[in-house]
């Protein structure tokens, strides 16, 4: 992120013209050094050559996650993510992460709505050992009742600690639910209490049996390697294993019709802090935008709702000081749609209606009357400084090209984002706000502290469920 303090106009404009002309060589140097290839068995392999260090980042990627699951054993594609760190038929329970860890490597894995990802970092010449165990867990584990049983009781306490015992996620589960109406995005990735609770064996089996192949899955090296060394590698052990033919084709999920109405939701909760505003608004995805509007999009946002310089932030904080803080996100990275996201913390002399009543002013202003170029460009400068620092990082590397091709994006359309957003006009984000910003498409959801009996306060104008359709998803614990 690059800081803009106090300075003249002429030097502000040379520095974002330096920044914004930068990932032209970055794209250039990353595009030719990124590669990937399918082995015969339908297995996706993409390597990016880092030689900086002896060090690797392996990666495998299954096109399947919790929006994949079946109707009614929601948080079945996050059981089984852990599960996958149990028994296979060569690897015994819980071996998996201590052999990672006496070979001096770190291991992962997370779940989200789109893809379920495991992933190891080590030293290159024990890249042929994580393969091994990638490849055989990717077919050969084996699921022990006694197992499912206490691993099942593992991610209810996961859910009570991280969903339960926060308010805020309880309430963003709601505001989720009520967003989507008829997508399984409107169902959490840890699954619905009352049904994690029934989680069996057969229903992790059958998941596993129906999704993890390898032609459902991209395999994804970062490091000090070559594409040949790579190749030969997975073809010794991924491409010994059996494609499943009733996977590899478009994932078609139930679509969302017309909003038509605004939604509302309320939580009262006694540990709730100052009392917060969210707005969440649907949105197209990157996979799923019309030319340039997902783009428009990511830089609409960076202006009106994220860091100091935000127009949100600077009117409700800085000058009407309504609000301790303010801020929000676009999540463009998801198979089927996106979203948005706003926020505001009521200073303790404001109340919420305020702070709404400003939010909905600036959106009005910039649906009205767009942006400076001053804002377009430090957003632009913004943007692609973050793209070309994350650039840096190996891991950062393996996630975006991983996450990329696990929802269909091609590596030549990732590499190419910089530049499609240098492209972005005033007249662009002008467009999509006023497409997008649509109180009709929009859940608002308020956050209050109160007495201890009001714990299960929830109110709304639409049904109540939850859901985590970021395209970041939860960690394995």
């Amino acid at each position: 992120m690059i800081a803009f303090g106090r300075q003249s106009l002429s030097t502000l404009v040379i520095a974002i013209m330096t920044v914004a002309h930068a990932p032209f060589t970055f794209a250039a140097e990353t595009k030719s050094r990124v590669s990937d290839f399918t082995l015969p068995n339908g297995m996706e392999v993409v390597v990016i050559p880092d030689n900086r260090a002896p060090v690797v980042t392996h990666m495998v990627w299954y096109r399947a996650g919790a929006a994949d699951e079946p109707p009614g054993v929601s948080g079945i594609a996050h059981f089984l993510e852990h599960l996958m760190f149990k028994t296979t038929e060569k690897i015994p329970s819980g071996e998996f992460p201590k052999i990672v860890a006496r070979l001096g490597g770190q291991d992962n894995a997370f779940t989200s709505q789109d893809a379920t990802a495991y992933f190891q970092r080590v030293s290159k010449e024990h890249l042929p050992r994580m393969m091994e165990m990638e490849a055989e867990r990717m077919v050969n584990l084996r699921l022990v009742e006694q197992e499912v049983l206490t691993e099942r009781d593992v991610i209810l306490e996961e859910r009570r600690s991280r969903v339960d015992n926060s308010p805020s996620s309880i309430l963003d589960e709601q505001m989720d639910a009520a967003l989507y109406k008829n997508h399984p995005y409107g169902t959490p990735v840890i699954g619905w209490e009352h049904e994690m609770a029934k989680l069996s064996r057969a229903d992790a089996q059958a998941f596993y049996k129906r999704f993890y192949a390898p032609n459902n899955a991209v395999l994804v090296v970062a490091g000090d390697v070559t594409p040949e060394q790579v190749r030969d590698l997975a073809e010794a052990t991924y491409g010994k294993l059996t494609a499943n033919p009733e996977v590899g084709g478009p994932r078609v999920r139930p679509q969302e019709p017309a909003f038509s109405v605004a939604r509302r939701l309320s939580l009262t909760d006694p540990r709730a802090g100052q009392p917060t505003l969210y707005r969440y608004y649907l949105a197209p995805s990157y996979q799923t935008a019309p030319e340039d509007d997902a783009e428009a999009l990511d830089l609409l946002v960076k202006i009106l709702a994220e860091g100091s310089t935000s127009l949100l932030y600077k009117a409700l904080v800085v000058e009407d000081r309504i609000a301790a803080s303010a801020g929000g996100g676009y999540y463009g990275g998801g198979l089927d749609s996106g979203k948005i996201t706003l926020h505001a913390v009521a200073a303790p002399t404001s109340d919420l209606a305020a702070v709404e009543k400003r939010i909905d002013e600036v959106i009005a202003g910039v649906v009205a009357n767009g942006v400076t170029e001053q804002a377009l460009a430090r957003a632009k400068a913004s943007y692609i400084a973050d793209f070309v620092y994350e650039s840096d990082n190996q891991s950062t590397l393996a996630r975006r090209y991983g996450w990329g091709r696990a929802v269909g994006r091609s590596i030549a359309d990732i590499d190419a984002l910089p530049e499609r957003i240098r492209k972005v006009t005033g007249d662009d984000i002008k467009r999509v706000a006023a497409r997008y910003l649509d109180i009709n498409a929009s859940v608002t959801g308020t956050l209050v502290p109160g007495p201890k009996q009001a714990v299960s306060g929830l109110t709304a104008g639409a049904r109540p469920a939850p859901s985590d359709s970021r395209p970041a998803a939860r960690p394995r614990t």
